[in-house]
C-alpha cells in the first residue's frame, strides 16, 4: 500500500512540476511579446483599425484653342453624420440651428432633420447619410453650419470626396476627348486625348488617416490631409469650338438625311497639321447619332476614288505619263480575265480623254488603263513610289488605335495576283484611315511637305507653359514641285470644271479643291454598300485648311456617289469658315463678298424683325441659305430648299401670309 502511495505521489509531483514549468513559459512568453514584440503587435492592430486613405487629385483640365473648357474635373461630396461623437451640450445646444440651415439648404423641414438626426443618435448611428453628390459650394457652405463646423471629433462632420469628369461642351469631340478609366478589377481603359496625355493629367495622390467606425465604415481622424494631392497638368489643345461645332452639325445633318450608318469629318490646319475638328458619328439601335468610335484615327478601309491622287502623282513623278496623255475609256468598262469588270460610273464612258481630264471626271477606265499599262512589267516601280512618298507608314498619332496603311507589295506572292495592280489604280486593294488619306491630300496643299495632324498645343501648370508642342514633319517633300503644280490644278478643276464630279459644290465666292470618292463595300455579298468620300483644301490658290468628310453605308435609294453625300458637308464646312471664321485679315481676298460680315447681319436683324412683326413672306433672295432657313423656320414654316449657296429663288413671293407648317422651297444658285 506504501508503495502504491508512493507512486501517486510521485506522479502528482511530476504533473505539479509540468504545470509550473508550462506557467513559467507562458509568462516569459508575455514579457517577450510585451517587450520584444509589442511595437510589431500594436501596428498590426492599428492597421485594422486605422488606414490611409488615397485621395485622388483634380485631373487637369482640357481646353480648346481659344481656353473654352472641353473636360473638367468636378469635386463631387458625400455628407455623412458621426452621432456618437458630439457631447450632449454640443447636442443640445446646435441641433436646433442645425436641423434649420439643413432644411433651408435642403429644401426640407427642420423637423425633418431634427427627427433624422435623434434617430441616428438613438440608433448610435456613426456613419449617417444626410446628402450625396453635393458640390464643392454646397460642400463649404454646409460644413459652416452651426455643430459641423466645430470638425469631424466634436462636430461628427464627415465629407467623402470623390471626381468626376465632366465635359462642359456636351458630347461634340467627346471621343476625341476620350477617358481614362479604371474597373473594379484595376485594368484601365484609354482612349482619345484623355488616355494619350494622361501622365500629364493624371496628378500625384494624396491621403488622408481614417479610422473604422464599425461595420466596415470608416472616417477621419483628422480635418487635414496627412499629404496633399497634386492636380494634374492642364492641356491645351488644338480644336476649335467654332469650326468644331460646324464640323459636328453638318456630319449629323447629312448622315440624317441619307440614313447612314456612320461618318466622319476632320478639320486641319495646312501648313501645321493642327486638327481644328474632328466629328465622329454612328447610329445607336434606336437610329440616333452619337461619337461611338474614334473613326478618322481607328477605321481603315478601302478609299476608291480619292486614291487616284496619290497614283496620278506616281505616274507623272515617274514621267510615264503627262497631263496632256491622251488614254482611251473603251466605252467606259475594261475586262481583265476575261470575267473581272472595271467600270466608269457614265455609261459608254468618255472616249479617248487626256490623264488630267480622266482625274477631273474621276474615269476608273481611264486611270486603270494609266496605270496598268506603264507598270504592268514592273508593278514594284508604282508601289515603291508609293512607300517612298510614306504612305505604307503609320502617322505615329498619340492617340491610340490608329490602324497602319494597306499597300501590298508584289515581292508578297500569298497576297499579289495579276489584279492587284489594276485595283490600286483607283481605290481597290489597299486600306487608309481618314487621317492617313487627308494627311497626304494636305502635303499636296503645302507645297509637299507632309505634316503629322497635331491634337495638342500646349501642356499647362495654371498658367505656366510646360510643354509646347510644334509641327511635326514626315516627310519634307513627297514629290517634286512641278508635279505638284500640276495635280493642285487638277484638284481644283475637279470643283470648278463644269465636267468635275465635284462641280455640285462649287462657288464663285470661294474657291475649293479636292476629289471625291465612292467605293462599295461588301461586294462580295450581293447586297452591296458604299462608302462616300470628298477631301480637299480651301482655298485652293492659298490653302489654310484641308479636309476629309466619309460617310458609310447610306441609303442607296436617297444617294451613295461622293458628289452628293460627302461633299456637300465640305463645302457647308468651308462657307462657313469662310463666312464666319475670316482666315485671312482681308475679307476681299478669300472672295467677291458683296458685303462685310457686319452688315449682314444688320441685313439679317431687319429681316427677322420685320417678319416676325408682319407674319408675312419675305423677301430672302439674295440671302445665304444658312441666313434664309432660321429666319423662315423663326416663323413656323418648313423649309425645303435644292442647291447651295444663295437664294435665287422663292417659292411664295414676298408679302403672301404664312401659315404654320407650310412648306416654303427655295432655290439656291
Amino acid at each position: 500500500m506504501a508503495v502504491s502511495e508512493r507512486h501517486i505521489m510521485n506522479r502528482l509531483y511530476m504533473v505539479t512540476i509540468s504545470l509550473l514549468v508550462f506557467a513559467v513559459a507562458i509568462v516569459v512568453k508575455l514579457v517577450r511579446i510585451q517587450w520584444e514584440e509589442g511595437e510589431h503587435y500594436k501596428e498590426f492592430a492599428e492597421q485594422r483599425t486605422v488606414k490611409e486613405d488615397i485621395i485622388v487629385p483634380n485631373r487637369g483640365n482640357i481646353y480648346a484653342d481659344d481656353g473654352s473648357l472641353l473636360a473638367t474635373s468636378v469635386s463631387k461630396f458625400d455628407i455623412r453624420f458621426d452621432a456618437m461623437t458630439v457631447s450632449k451640450r454640443n447636442w443640445d445646444r446646435y441641433l436646433s440651428p442645425l436641423c434649420d440651415s439643413l432644411g433651408t439648404m435642403m429644401g426640407r423641414s427642420a423637423s425633418y432633420y431634427q427627427n433624422t438626426l435623434n434617430k441616428a443618435r438613438a440608433n448610435k448611428s456613426r456613419y449617417h447619410l444626410l446628402a450625396r453628390n453635393i458640390d464643392y459650394d454646397q460642400y463649404l457652405r454646409i460644413k459652416s453650419f452651426p455643430l459641423f463646423k466645430l470638425g469631424s471629433n466634436k462636430g461628427g462632420f464627415i465629407a467623402e470626396q470623390r471626381t468626376v469628369r465632366e465635359h462642359p461642351v456636351g458630347k461634340i469631340a467627346e471621343r476625341t476627348i476620350g477617358y481614362d478609366r479604371k474597373d473594379s478589377e484595376g485594368y484601365y481603359s484609354r482612349a482619345g486625348l484623355e488616355g494619350a496625355f494622361g501622365r500629364y493629367l493624371a496628378g500625384k495622390e494624396g491621403y488622408q488617416m481614417k479610422q473604422l467606425v464599425g461595420k466596415g465604415q470608416w472616417k477621419s481622424i483628422n480635418d487635414a490631409h496627412e499629404k496633399e494631392p497634386q492636380d494634374g497638368y492642364d492641356i491645351i489643345t488644338t480644336i476649335n469650338l467654332n469650326i468644331q461645332d460646324i464640323a459636328h452639325h453638318s456630319l449629323l445633318e447629312q448622315l440624317e438625311a441619307y440614313e447612314a450608318d456612320h461618318g466622319c469629318v476632320v478639320v486641319m490646319e495646312t501648313k501645321t497639321g493642327a486638327v481644328k475638328a474632328i466629328a465622329n458619328l454612328g447610329k445607336s439601335p434606336k437610329g440616333k447619332y452619337y461619337e461611338r468610335r474614334n473613326y478618322a484615327v481607328w477605321e481603315s478601309h478601302e478609299p476608291g476614288s480619292t486614291f487616284k491622287l496619290m497614283a496620278m502623282v506616281t505616274a507623272l513623278e515617274d514621267k510615264v505619263i503627262d497631263t496632256s496623255y491622251v488614254v482611251d475609256t473603251e466605252k467606259g468598262v475594261l475586262t481583265f480575265y476575261k470575267r473581272f469588270k472595271v467600270r466608269d460610273s457614265r455609261r459608254g464612258g468618255y472616249g479617248k480623254i487626256t490623264a488630267s481630264k480622266a482625274f477631273v471626271v474621276s474615269s476608273n477606265t481611264g486611270m486603270v488603263k494609266i496605270v496598268n499599262e506603264h507598270y504592268k512589267d514592273r508593278p514594284e516601280r508604282f508601289v515603291e513610289r508609293l512607300y517612298n512618298m510614306g504612305l505604307d507608314k503609320p502617322l505615329g498619332l498619340p492617340i491610340s488605335g490608329e490602324t497602319p496603311p494597306k499597300i501590298p507589295h508584289p515581292d508578297d506572292k500569298e497576297n499579289w495576283d495579276g489584279l492587284d495592280l489594276p485595283w490600286m489604280a483607283y481605290g481597290y486593294g489597299v486600306s487608309f484611315t481618314p487621317l492617313q488619306t487627308l494627311a497626304f491630300y494636305n502635303a499636296v496643299a503645302n507645297d509637299g511637305e507632309m505634316v503629322k495632324p497635331r491634337f495638342i498645343e500646349e501642356i499647362r501648370e495654371f498658367n505656366k507653359p510646360i510643354q509646347h508642342f510644334d509641327k511635326e514633319v514626315i516627310n519634307r517633300s513627297i514629290c517634286s514641285k512641278t508635279t505638284l503644280r500640276k495635280v493642285q490644278k487638277m484638284l481644283q478643276q475637279v470643283v470648278e470644271d463644269k465636267d468635275g464630279t465635284g462641280h455640285k459644290i462649287y462657288s464663285p465666292r470661294y474657291s475649293m479643291a479636292g476629289k471625291t470618292g465612292t467605293c462599295q463595300v461588301d461586294y462580295h455579298k450581293e447586297e452591296v454598300q458604299y462608302i462616300s468620300s470628298f477631301v480637299g483644301y480651301f482655298p485652293a490658290e492659298d490653302p489654310k485648311y484641308s479636309c476629309i468628310v466619309v460617310i458609310h453605308r447610306p441609303n442607296k435609294k436617297k444617294g451613295y456617289y461622293g458628289a452628293d453625300v460627302a461633299a456637300p458637308v465640305f463645302r457647308r464646312i468651308a462657307q462657313k469658315i469662310y463666312t464666319d471664321t475670316p482666315i485671312t485679315d482681308e475679307i476681299r481676298s478669300l472672295g467677291p463678298l458683296e458685303e462685310t460680315l457686319a452688315q449682314r447681319y444688320e441685313t439679317y436683324y431687319k429681316q427677322v424683325e420685320n417678319a416676325t412683326n408682319a407674319e408675312k413672306m419675305p423677301n430672302v433672295k439674295g440671302m445665304p441659305v444658312m441666313d434664309a432657313v432660321p429666319l423662315l423656320e423663326n416663323l413656323g414654316v418648313r423649309v425645303r430648299y435644292e442647291g447651295t449657296g444663295i437664294v435665287k429663288e422663292q417659292s411664295l413671293s414676298a408679302g403672301t401670309p404664312l401659315k404654320k407648317n407650310q412648306i416654303v422651297v427655295l432655290k439656291l444658285s
